[in-house]
């Protein structure tokens, strides 16, 4: 690319790509995702496990729906899923962005009927930049879109049991790709 000359290794390589829906982007727009992984319980890669987060404010039928996430973790082999579409799974997802001064920092928690999934990602500032997406419908509100790939964070996943929560496993996160920002919709 341009004169440089890149190898991809698929033992060393994070990769990822999506597709968004609809005419506009949504405020606040918030995705998190990563496949590079190890659990700091047992000090083993993950290589079967992957999570992602994205959402903020979708629309349905035209009719938006308030701080709204969808996302998963799928951990070597079994999925724990977290679409606030499927009621009948309980699902709720509390997020909260914090931008700093040198560290981005994202906190969620989500929950369905079986599982609790607690997540911190931090981004240093100097090594993000701020995206420049016009929307489908040709406009460009987001002027404060952050955008990293070097997130690092903490993921506890836990199972829920009548007795209280059990462990399942603290998971370290890397290579995260990571956005957030707001327009003022009116």
């Amino acid at each position: 690319c341009d004169g440089v000359t890149y190898e991809v290794i698929p033992e060393k390589s994070y990769g990822y790509a999506d597709k968004n829906w609809g005419s506009d982007f949504t405020s606040p727009w918030l995705w998190i995702s990563s496949c590079h992984m190890k659990s700091l319980l047992n000090d083993r890669i993950l290589e079967n496990s992957a999570v992602e987060f994205g959402g903020g404010k979708p629309k349905i039928f035209g009719k938006a729906l308030e701080r709204k996430l969808l996302g998963g973790l799928y951990y070597e082999g079994k999925m724990y899923d977290f679409n606030f579409s499927k009621f009948w799974n309980r699902v709720s997802i509390d997020f909260e962005f914090i931008e700093g001064e040198k560290i981005n920092t994202w906190k969620l928690k989500a929950e369905n009927r079986t599982a609790v999934l607690n997540l911190t990602l931090d981004c240093p500032v100097d090594e993000m930049l701020f995206i420049n997406y016009e929307a489908p419908n040709g406009s460009k509100k987001h002027n404060r879109l952050w955008n990293g790939g070097t997130g690092v964070g903490k993921i506890e996943l836990l199972k829920k049991h009548k007795k209280g929560p059990r462990l399942i496993d603290v998971i370290e996160i890397r290579n995260v790709g990571c956005e957030y920002g707001t327009y003022d919709a009116s």
